[in-house]
């Protein structure tokens, strides 16, 4: 069984809004073994919608659809929906006490527009939303073709996602997708193919996907099953063989782990304390570190040291390591991570200083030249990256190289 989605709003065209719920329909189709082949955004529009319906159910037995069911009158979905289906339009009462009800609430007065958001494609499936007036809907045209009809709003789609279409959707299909993802960080998308080649060569059932990030590449390995249990059972020699080839580049797993999350737990674990002396990256770093729950147990400090004045007067670098190597140099980075490290009587010291641009590169030292330095047990490294890209690029591929770099010193160390 394989679904579209049907993403409906000239808002989402415009670019005003960004369309989040794409995303987060597929993953979740995905867990309960429904396969996504075709995305689509459509405005608007009453007759591209309906082209878009056609060409949809032409493709795929399931058509999900978000947006276009408020009171307005360009909120056109459940409509033209119904007149792809060959359904009369008809009024669910239930569902207007309960739009009723939901206004009563908030102390103010319905107006007549949204007993519109009552009316229903004939013998529909009614999903009630409990965070706002708009409920969803399933239309089953015949024994191989639905239309799910939900609203546009996150907050109002997932729940109604969650608690009516998942279980709906769960008593027709057969089997299950499970996915597992490692994240990588230190090597490259291309990298981490030519490493894995042989595997995804002959890969079958799982499957495994790379997707590259900035600075980071996740890999999803896929297994299709009867169930969850089967599924993970197939899963886990690959993951095996996957965690052998990459080691430590692999940083973490699942959808939800964070560099700065592995780097937080290595550093209370280890009970080091750590500061942060940044000039290219302008704070970026210490962001990412206090974005971990309970850092504050062993970060101590962050500075942002832009000018030579404050390197100088604040991290106590000295002057004429300034002028014999310049600001951006592997002397200055260590010095920085020194320095921030006595200052603040912490363990760890890490310094960032670059070029981040899109000015102020020379042949000798160009855009996108970044330093870093590392103060650990008693001595100091430094490290020379060289990124590509605008100058926020430049500055988070910085964090994360940092970042790993911190995390690899500590499962050493």
């Amino acid at each position: 069984m394989n679904a579209e989605i049907l993403c409906v709003g000239t808002e989402l065209l415009l670019g005003d809004i960004v369309n989040t719920n794409a995303q987060y329909i597929a993953r979740r189709l995905a867990d309960i073994g429904i396969e996504v082949y075709y995305q689509s955004v459509v405005g608007d529009n009453e007759r591209r919608l309906h082209q878009a319906f056609e060409l949809a159910l032409k493709r795929s037995d399931i058509v999900i659809t978000t947006g276009g069911l408020g009171p307005t009158k360009d909120d056109l979905t459940k409509e033209t929906a119904a007149k792809i289906a060959g359904k009369e339009m008809v009024l669910d009462q239930e569902s207007l006490k309960w739009i009723e009800s939901y206004f009563k609430k908030l102390g103010r007065e319905m107006t007549e527009n949204n007993k519109k958001q009552a009316y229903f494609p004939q013998d529909a499936i009614i999903f009630h939303n409990d965070n706002g007036t708009a409920p969803g809907c399933a239309i089953e045209i015949d024994d191989n073709k639905k239309i799910i009809l939900l609203p546009g709003p996150p907050r109002e789609m997932k729940p109604m996602f969650e608690n009516n279409v998942i279980p709906y959707l769960s008593k027709l299909q057969e089997g299950v997708l499970v996915s597992k993802v490692l994240r990588i960080c230190g090597i490259g998308e291309s990298k981490t193919e030519e490493l894995l080649k042989d595997i995804i060569i002959t890969q079958s059932n799982p499957t495994i996907a790379p997707y590259a990030k900035t600075g980071e590449v996740t890999i999803r390995i896929t297994a299709k099953a009867s169930n969850k249990e089967e599924a993970n059972n197939l899963i886990k020699p690959v993951e095996r063989k996957i965690r052998t080839i990459l080691g430590n580049n692999i940083y973490g797993e699942g959808e939800n782990t964070s560099l700065e999350s592995v780097v937080g737990k290595l550093l209370i674990t280890s009970n080091k304390t750590i500061s942060v002396a940044e000039s290219c990256t302008g704070g970026l770093l210490a962001g990412r570190i206090i974005n971990y729950p309970g850092i504050s147990a062993v970060f101590k400090e962050g500075m942002v040291t832009y000018s030579n004045e404050a390197k100088i007067k604040r991290l106590g670098v000295k002057e004429d390591i300034l002028k014999k190597y310049g600001a951006v140099s592997k002397e200055t980075a260590e010095e920085m991570a020194i320095g921030i490290a006595k200052i603040s009587n912490s363990d760890i010291g890490v310094s960032t200083t670059g070029i981040a641009g899109p000015s102020g590169g020379t042949k000798e030292k160009p855009v996108g030249l970044v330093y870093a330095g590392l103060y650990i047990n008693g001595k100091v490294y430094s490290k020379k990256f060289n990124f590509r890209g605008d100058r926020q690029t430049i500055r988070e591929r910085t964090v994360i190289s940092v970042l790993d770099w911190i995390r690899r010193e500590l499962l050493t160390n």
